[in-house]
């Protein structure tokens, strides 16, 4: 059983490298026929609805943070379930910080099409978060854009190494037995 548990969890590790290695080179949703694996277009569709609550429940603090709220709330939301996962059970922390990391790559996606807006909004009516917040300084956009994505990526492996550490220390610790 142990066994299994542990080839399990090496394919899951396996697979979100592979996740890992298209965010790094494929990861261009402002494209068209931009076609994400499965995963990654599930999570970003979480990701976009935690963004429009953050713009929701931020408004009362003024235009500026509404509006930085959508990316703010994006990336704070997995934050937080990396910090409970550490103190309730380490072994998830790896999971929910390569989801940290992924939305880090999504905001970047987001920041570097300020200029361009060619991105696909939610309603024609909206504005575009990044162009607006950075208006005046919009050729700021590709290097601070460029700065998150690979803050996002650096994120991402460290949660797939801390990931494979964790599994392969819980299979070489002895088996926990119940005695009566």
């Amino acid at each position: 059983m142990k066994i299994t548990l542990l080839v399990l969890k090496l394919l899951l590790l396996l697979y979100l490298g592979y996740l890992l290695s298209f965010l790094a080179t494929g990861y261009e949703p402002e494209m068209p026929g931009y076609r994400p694996p499965i995963l990654i277009f599930i999570v970003d569709t979480i990701n976009l609805y935690i963004h429009e609550a953050g713009h929701f429940f931020l408004k009362p603090f003024g235009r500026f943070i509404e509006v930085l709220g959508g990316s703010f709330f994006q990336c704070f939301i997995p934050l937080l379930l990396v910090l409970v996962s550490w103190r309730q059970n380490v072994k998830s922390v790896p999971y929910g910080m390569f989801w940290f990391g992924e939305n880090f790559i999504n905001v970047s996606a987001y920041i570097r099409d300020a200029p361009y807006k060619h991105l696909k909004l939610i309603s024609k009516t909206c504005i575009h978060d990044w162009n607006w917040l950075l208006s005046d300084h919009l050729d700021t956009a590709e290097p601070l854009g460029t700065i998150v994505f690979f803050l996002g990526l650096l994120l991402c492996f460290v949660a797939i190494g801390l990931g494979v550490y964790v599994t392969l220390r819980s299979y070489s610790e002895p088996a926990v037995t119940m005695t009566e």
